[in-house]
């Protein structure tokens, strides 16, 4: 059956594409999720075959990102990239030096490993280093973030993207594409992109970065908790010395009967089982709780010896995935399930004149939580924590697992062993010498990713089965005509724009069999448009939900959106530009 020169099939897989793309775009749903659900319905609706519909599981790609993953682990846990990011950056004389410094290390890493581990590690460090250059880290946070998705483009292994299209294109060709098959067009990028922050240095944001925040009056608020047989309960609040607080003020008493006293004047009284809501000087308040005999607490509370002395202090910021996000603290059982206290609530560049429980929190929002053992793993998909990156330790396994490493790419790269050989190897190394554990290996498996990633496959062999990619390669030269570089241009400037609002291993997925047959109806080699499309696929410069990377920086560095899209658009066009001109220069 078909409608409009389309079989019924190809209209179903459009339909589950598009409505895809809307639930990603719109709704908080995880992705692993909506990709599992469109897996489901193609195999329901029999526009795709059992065999090829659970494919992405069983594929060599997903195996390999896997099995990296445990590699990563051993190089994290051994210290290996501590040690790499602490003696890379030095002491730069200039701005220039310092973005050269900086993003060459991270594109280097970021093709062997996996770019969030890599950015991770650096955040803190660039904002340390930033600090000690007169540079705030919003100048240097983006170009981190740029640096490592780009960079990750060089080797196969450096993006998921790359294995992805990799293997299709050996699917189709039989042939493997070779470890630094992408190294010179993905250097060429890298080195335009590095010019180009330096040349549009203006146009990145100087933003106050969110621990600033909790040293500024006007960013933020902490609650404080009266316990029933507190010393100051019957004291007013000038009695209390609460009026005047070194660098801040009390701005609003919670009554225990839900009674808001706003302004507070110096004759009000305290009462147990009042909330407290400061703006100030973090640190002078928190050390309100010992000489006021105050608390963080989430229930009333009749004494100070009712609270745990060995809870301590963290701050985390809300990610964009967050179920958080447009509810207040108030609204949730979030605390009580985590076993934690909100105490404080920053946002950049904004006054917050409330209690933290009855902000409603927003993507980038500063928290400092209170607990005794606060479960960050358990949070990570709605808070990052500032200090959860992991304590170096180096010994003879930190030489272990380097060697490991090295061994694992010049077997791949010189074609001894199969990448997935090289790779199970290497894994296998680390467990056998102890550089990772078992356990910590399966805690730093990402299956949710790896479900997106067999997802992505499976999109696109929809769009290969059903014969959309042919339909849709033969519009697109109707349109851009028979001249391979004007095509070129097309894919790679719709790919280029489509991984800034959904997940760039779904784009590349999807675009590859429309490219790889418009290659062969122009008579091209194929491995040139797989080269554009690996280089556009990891061009999401415009969108901080563009990039996992992108949203890792974003609260450290005080961003708003538009700080992207000011420097991030004009990037998409000059990388766009790298990419087909290099790319031209060495495949047509």
């Amino acid at each position: 059956m078909e409608l409009f020169g389309l079989e019924i099939h190809a209209w179903f897989t459009i339909v589950t594409v598009v409505v895809m793309f809307g639930l990603l775009l719109k709704t908080k749903l995880p992705v692993e999720i909506v990709f599992l659900g469109g897996m489901g319905a193609l195999l329901v609706s029999g526009s795709l075959p059992v065999k090829e519909a659970i494919s992405g599981f069983s594929s060599e790609t997903v195996v390999v990102i896997a099995v990296m993953f445990i590699v990563v682990t051993g190089l994290v846990h051994t210290g290996v990239l501590q040690w790499v990011v602490k003696n890379l950056l030095g002491q730069p004389k200039g701005y220039a030096r310092a973005i050269t410094k900086l993003m060459l290390p991270v594109a280097v890493l970021s093709s062997l490993l996996n770019n969030t581990t890599v950015v991770m590690l650096f955040i803190n460090v660039v904002k340390m280093w930033s600090k000690k250059l007169g540079i705030t880290p919003s100048k240097m946070l983006i170009p981190l973030s740029y640096a490592a998705g780009l960079g990750g483009v060089c080797t196969i292994i450096g993006s998921p993207t790359n294995l992805v299209i990799a293997g299709f294109y050996k699917e189709k060709t039989g042939e493997a594409v070779s470890f630094f098959e992408p190294l010179l067009p993905g250097l060429f990028c890298v080195t335009v992109l590095i010019l180009s922050v330096i040349a549009m240095r203006r146009l990145l944001p100087d933003r106050k970065s969110p621990e600033e925040s909790f040293e500024s009056i006007s960013d933020y608020t902490v609650e404080l908790l009266v316990p029933t047989e507190s010393k100051i309960v019957g004291a007013t609040v000038s009695e209390c010395g609460l009026g005047g607080i070194n660098g801040g003020r009390l701005i609003e008493i919670v009554r225990f009967d839900k009674e808001i006293i706003s302004p507070v004047l110096d004759e009000e009284f305290i009462f147990g089982g009042d909330r407290l809501i400061f703006s100030g000087d973090v640190s002078s308040i928190l050390e309100l709780r010992k000489s006021h005999e105050l608390v963080s607490a989430t229930q009333h509370v009749y004494k100070l010896d009712d609270v745990d002395k060995k809870r301590k202090i963290s701050t985390a910021y809300v990610t964009f995935t967050s179920s958080l996000i447009g509810k207040t603290m108030e609204e949730t059982n979030y605390e009580r399930d985590h076993d934690m206290v909100l105490v404080a609530v920053a946002r950049s560049g904004e006054r917050i004149e409330m209690s933290p429980h009855e902000v409603v929190l927003k993507a980038g929002d500063t928290l400092m939580l209170e607990g005794r053992r606060i479960d960050k793993e358990g949070m990570k998909h709605d808070l990052h924590f500032f200090d959860s990156e992991n304590i170096a330790n180096y010994s003879v396994k930190t030489i272990v697992s380097t060697l490991i490493m090295l061994a694992m790419i010049l077997l791949a790269a010189l074609g001894v062993l199969p990448l997935l050989n090289a790779c199970f190897i290497a894994a296998f190394a680390m467990l056998l010498t102890k550089c990772c554990s078992i356990s910590q290996a399966e805690r730093n498996i990402n299956w949710k990713a790896l479900m997106v990633f067999a997802g992505s496959i499976c999109f696109g062999k929809a769009i290969e089965h059903t014969g959309l990619s042919q339909l849709l390669a033969e519009a697109l030269l109707g349109v851009c005509g028979s001249d391979p570089i004007v095509v070129l241009t097309a894919i790679c400037l719709v790919t280029t724009f489509a991984t800034e609002f959904i997940s760039n291993t779904a784009t590349s997925a999807m675009f590859f069999p429309i490219a790889y047959n418009a290659a062969l109806t122009l008579g091209c080699d194929p491995m040139a448009f797989c080269m554009g499309l690996m280089v556009a696929a990891a061009s999401s410069f415009a969108t901080p939900i563009g990039s996992p990377t992108h949203m890792l920086v974003y609260a450290p560095g005080g961003y708003r959106f538009v700080d992207f899209v000011r420097i991030g658009l004009p990037m998409n066009f000059i990388i766009l530009a790298a990419n087909v001109f290099i790319v031209s220069l060495l495949y047509l």
